[in-house]
């Protein structure tokens, strides 16, 4: 045994676990034989991964292993890098991110993201909400109004800024403003969340709020987490990958995954033998 999950309720573990075996087809994201480079460099070696929808996915890994690599193949924010070439595939309900015809602006919409450092658009908070719904053609004062007040409600930002929605989103503290950047997100309606680190740059109450908030927005939403922190990943992961040098070393329920791996390098990981 290598390290035991706590603050999660066992009987909710075993439910999960019974919902994953009837959910089983309901993959959101499909990853086969995914191959990355930047120039010459392999980032990313014949990764094949299954994400089920409205449920958290960890992937773990020391620095450089390619972890943001992948996640950012998953909405191509990896295109505007130069050199960057791809092969294999991602499905996202079934269709080829990859493929000629795809439509890499609905992609995005449907793909959030959330980076290590929160990053507000200086501007006011009201408009940092509605600064998407703008962009895709929604301009009634009203909907925008439900949208704000909506997004924010489900980032547990609310009831926290709601007397200075015109105050600039640059006022509000590091944990704020990674809620509102969640919120912001949350505003075009995507079906996936990836965060790349998202408490990294957060104190410890900051970061036990923004944990809470992906527990609860699982129940809208799948959510794919890149962390250092593994006792992070075991607290609010239904699944961990374990990557290593660009490649995916083990991937499976996140309980199994901290408490009995099955390879050896993963247990060193775990138990802290490097990373």
């Amino acid at each position: 045994m290598v390290l035991k999950i706590k603050n999660r309720n066992q009987q909710e573990i075993k439910n999960n676990h019974n919902s994953d075996i009837k959910s089983e087809e309901l993959f959101v994201i499909e990853v086969k034989d995914l191959n990355l480079w930047y120039e010459t460099n392999q980032a990313l070696k014949n990764i094949n991964m299954k994400f089920k929808k409205n449920k958290v996915t960890a992937i773990i890994g020391p620095s450089g292993c390619g972890k943001s690599t992948l996640l950012r193949s998953f909405n191509r924010m990896n295109d505007v890098i130069e050199g960057c070439r791809v092969e294999g595939e991602i499905l996202f309900n079934g269709k080829n991110i990859y493929a000629n015809s795809a439509d890499i602006r609905l992609n995005r919409k449907k793909i959030g993201m959330i980076f290590q450092k929160p990053n507000p658009f200086p501007m006011s908070i009201y408009d940092n909400i509605t600064y998407g719904p703008k962009i895709h053609k929604i301009d009634n004062s009203d909907i925008l109004n439900k949208i704000t007040n909506k997004c924010l409600k489900r980032a547990v930002l609310w009831d926290e800024v709601k007397e200075r929605l015109d105050d600039s989103a640059m006022g509000l503290s590091g944990g704020q403003q990674q809620r509102l950047c969640i919120a912001r997100a949350l505003a075009v309606e995507p079906e996936v969340l990836l965060m790349d680190e998202p408490t990294a740059s957060l104190d410890p109450i900051a970061t036990q709020k923004i944990e809470n908030l992906i527990l609860e927005l699982k129940k809208e939403w799948t959510v794919i987490i890149v962390t250092h922190n593994m006792q992070q990943a075991a607290r609010i992961s239904d699944f961990t990958g374990f990557m290593y040098l660009g490649e995916l070393i083990e991937f499976g329920d996140t309980t199994q995954i901290f408490e009995n791996p099955h390879k050896k390098l993963t247990e060193n990981y775990i138990t802290g033998r490097f990373g």
